[in-house]
């Protein structure tokens, strides 16, 4: 897919995620989602093999949310390439959903795995990747997570393991828009990801995490053999929307239907 493909791709993404958020009535997670458009629907649209008629394909790469509460931009993508339908879309945090503020595991609709608690999913994508190796299988594994999670102590346990076993079938993507619910990242834990990451014995490259070239370029960059990759996406917290870009208000808000209509036209002027 070309790049101006992929732009509008994000466009529809994240008109997606704007509509779920203003329909569902409640506070959703709308300024990390939007952080980690670009990077979650390149991944999906130029980069990852799946088949959304058959959606349990054994050689399927395999995607996992660790920053499962923003999970309006994952719904959105699945949308976006054929798994749900904008109908089922319709019923984000309604009752009786299966498309909750959290992922739940649905393979039928290309889910892999339930995620909630941060600093889980990178260990579960470990696992899969070591037992892909085992089983002499050739899909691979991504993981997405916050920068903010990477203050997890569990994440550089499972880091450590994937260095230790050589696992150069996995690939983490960090959303790294320099900020957490608590405040400025840099204030929190201040912490020089792609320094620490190769010191664990990845291989690490910084990106502008909105330039879908950029994006594209570190995906197809292979990884040197026996070592996981982590590509460091710096992005802005509400991205393309002004009210809530580097605002804490929007980790978790309520877009109202005034709000709402701004955001749209925000989007569609900046396209």
């Amino acid at each position: 897919m070309g790049e101006d493909e992929l732009r509008s791709a994000v466009l529809n993404v994240k008109k997606r995620m704007l509509t779920m958020a203003n329909a569902c009535g409640g506070r959703t997670h709308l300024g990390g989602s939007l952080s980690m458009a670009e990077l979650l629907t390149v991944l999906y649209k130029s980069v990852i093999r799946y088949d959304p008629s058959n959606p349990q394909w054994p050689e399927r790469d395999r995607f996992i949310l660790s920053k499962g509460h923003c999970v309006l931009a994952f719904y959105a993508v699945l949308a976006e390439c054929g798994f749900i339908s904008d109908q089922l879309l319709s019923t984000f945090q309604q009752d009786g959903t299966v498309l909750g503020a959290h992922p739940t595991m649905a393979l039928e609709l290309g889910i892999e795995s339930s995620n909630g608690s941060l600093g889980q999913g990178i260990g579960m994508a470990v696992g899969m990747a070591k037992a892909a190796r085992l089983k002499g299988q050739k899909h691979r594994i991504y993981v997405l997570l916050g920068n903010g999670e990477c203050n997890e102590g569990a994440v550089w346990e499972a880091a450590m393991l994937a260095s230790q076993w050589g696992l150069d079938n996995l690939t983490a993507i960090i959303d790294d828009n320099d900020m957490q619910s608590d405040g400025g990242s840099g204030q929190i834990v201040h912490m020089r990801l792609k320094d620490i990451w190769e010191s664990f014995g990845w291989d690490a490259l910084e990106i502008n995490g909105h330039d879908v070239a950029e994006i594209l370029g570190a995906y197809n960059t292979a990884p040197r053999s026996g070592h996981p990759r982590v590509i460091i996406g710096h992005t802005v917290k509400g991205h393309g929307i002004s009210f809530m870009e580097n605002n804490g208000e929007w980790h978790h808000n309520r877009l109202t239907d005034k709000l709402y209509e701004q955001a749209c036209r925000e989007l569609e002027a900046g396209a």
